[in-house]
């Protein structure tokens, strides 16, 4: 039996629903999705960003989306992880801390700057630091950065990462889960606002 469809779990899709043929139309950008969430939690190779670490960062990117099946599925895998339990509950703390809306940001002076608006400047609290260590710090700052102010993104981030002890490697794959994250966050929420919309225009027909 193949993988169940991640997309398709956190959406609530059922095989054989209305959602189910909306999907099916796009065959490629199903597959591709799927495969993307494999290739970034069910990674062959995990020793640049060990599945703790993407488990934590995941679970942070989507709480600061809002609460939703999505969150409730990072929480899990973290808190299923190893060391996952006191990293679930200084993530929950930080997701307090900073949940904003946006994005926000400047831009660089020109035409543009009257686009820029000041916003939350995210740094981990104090206390939650020796739990989760220098690595995550850094990885929770940036991922605050690239959700809500990645106008802001410069060289001197990738050199914060760099310090905390973050690999090249490491940080490109970093950052392609929280742009996935980001991504899959949007497509369940819009999936399951339509399958809502659907099931009443049903019940109404």
């Amino acid at each position: 039996m193949g993988t169940l469809d991640i997309i398709d779990t956190l959406a609530g899709i059922e095989p054989g629903s209305a959602l189910d043929a909306i999907r099916a139309r796009r065959p490629q950008a199903r597959e591709n999705a799927q495969k993307s969430y494999l290739a970034l939690f069910d990674p062959v190779d995990s020793s640049e960003v060990s599945l703790s670490e993407r488990a934590a960062v995941a679970a942070f990117v989507t709480g600061l989306h809002g609460e939703s099946p999505v969150v409730a599925f990072y929480r899990e895998k973290l808190a299923t992880s190893a060391d996952g339990a006191p990293l679930l509950e200084a993530i929950k703390g930080e997701i307090a801390r900073g949940r904003t809306s946006g994005p926000y940001g400047a831009y660089p002076a020109g035409p543009l700057s009257i686009e820029d608006k000041a916003g939350l400047i995210y740094r981990v609290s104090a206390e939650r630091r020796p739990v989760l260590g220098a690595k995550l710090v850094a990885a929770l700052e940036h991922a605050h950065l690239l959700v809500f102010r990645p106008r802001d993104a410069s060289s001197a981030d990738m050199k914060a990462l760099l310090a905390a002890g973050w690999s090249a490697t490491g940080i490109v794959t970093f950052s392609q889960l929280v742009a996935f994250l980001s991504f899959q966050v949007r497509v369940v929420t819009g999936l399951r606002v339509l399958g809502a919309s659907l099931g009443r225009t049903a019940a109404g027909a």
